[in-house]
């Protein structure tokens, strides 16, 4: 773990507009900068409400973001950009939509491609056009970020691009937007937003200025998440949720992701699963695997989430496991459709994401990695 003195660079996007009705506000904002030309990114359903963005001038819209987007549905988004010719990219959606309109920003009309920009720091700047982010969930916390993810169907990979050229001009967080996310979907990227704050909190380079940060995240998801579940139309919980999730966007910059994440992604690559139910089901287990190595950290989590524990490692799993199953998340591997005669290459695959295990406070084996899938299968 880091100490106070230890050096940490903190990036947040220019402007952030947080609150239930501000989503107008974007058009607004890209008004008065002088923006008439405006590229929307979406999935389909999100595109048919862009109006509540206020968005005026020339507005194009791409609406065929992907769950766990790959390199050709970011190709067709490409495609759209360079039609464009927007001044203003707007990423409006979940991670998916938010994650292709940070690559669409700096690919888009450059000569880079994608494969020469994955890995930190690579992307050539100054950006040629705005960048907006506006989430309709509230999990991945991506419209805080410097990070973007796309999977290689090549090698079922996620390619990972880091980069300040990929961070917004301005962030809208209006949990209005989340009023129609359904319970399930809700349960478990509430979760998601959760683990980035657990996962960057006992993360062996966790720091105290983004502790801060990842307590009250996972807080608040204790507090709110089962009430949002319960009452989609609940304005405060859906606040809470929202708040929790750009608070781990704020952590996944300079801690980022551990084992969690790691394993997790597999499930999204080779199976399809939705990347929050992947790390719900996740979730438990690799806490509990976590807690030899972190134990004050590990309690302070399950107080946070409201929940009591002796402190040992069954405790810790059993509460974390029940915290996520009266969500009503599917905890079992062959409940979302993962056959058991893959789990050896999910342990494979899982085992090669180093830029996330190397952050985990306890070293997983691959062995303890394709245990950990035995057990929640």
């Amino acid at each position: 773990m880091a100490s106070l003195d230890s050096p940490i660079t903190i990036v947040r996007p220019h402007l952030i507009e947080f609150g239930v009705g501000t989503a107008g506000k974007l058009g607004k904002w890209a008004d008065e900068k002088g923006y008439r030309r405006t590229l929307v990114i979406s999935d389909a359903f999100n595109a048919s409400r862009i109006d509540v963005l206020e968005l005026k001038g020339e507005v194009a819209v791409f609406a065929e973001v992907t769950p766990e987007p790959d390199t050709a549905n970011l190709e067709k988004v490409l495609a759209a950009a360079n039609a464009a010719h927007a001044e203003l990219i707007v990423g409006f959606g979940g991670g998916s939509a938010m994650d292709l309109a940070k690559l669409a920003a700096v690919l888009a009309g450059s000569a880079q491609t994608l494969h020469e920009v994955v890995g930190p720091n690579k992307v050539h700047g100054p950006r040629k056009v705005a960048l907006a982010q506006v989430p309709t969930t509230s999990g991945t916390g991506s419209e805080a970020g410097i990070r973007a993810l796309v999977t290689d169907p090549a090698t079922m990979a996620k390619l990972a691009v880091e980069s300040l050229h990929m961070l917004a001009d301005i962030a809208v967080i209006d949990p209005a937007l989340t009023f129609s996310v359904p319970a399930r979907t809700t349960a478990a990227t509430g979760v998601d937003a959760m683990a980035h704050c657990v996962e960057a909190f006992t993360n062996r380079k966790a720091h105290p200025m983004v502790d801060i940060y990842a307590i009250e995240g996972t807080r608040l998801v204790g507090k709110y998440l089962a009430r949002a579940v319960k009452d989609g139309n609940d304005a405060e919980a859906r606040a809470g949720l929202s708040l929790a999730s750009l608070y781990g966007g704020f952590c996944l910059g300079p801690v980022n992701t551990a084992g969690g994440h790691a394993l997790a992604y597999p499930l999204g690559t080779r199976w399809h699963v939705a990347h929050g139910a992947a790390n719900a089901l996740i979730f438990p287990h690799v806490l509990a695997f976590n807690t030899p190595s972190a134990p004050e950290k590990t309690k302070a989590v399950m107080e946070a989430l409201g929940r009591e524990t002796s402190g040992n490692v069954t405790s810790v799993f059993d509460a974390a496991y029940a915290f996520c199953g009266e969500l009503g998340i599917e905890m079992k591997l062959s409940g979302l459709g993962v056959p058991e005669t893959d789990l050896d290459a999910m342990a494979d695959d899982a085992f090669a994401i180093r830029r996330l295990l190397d952050n985990n406070p306890r070293d997983l084996s691959r062995a303890d990695i394709r245990a950990i899938y035995a057990a929640a299968f």
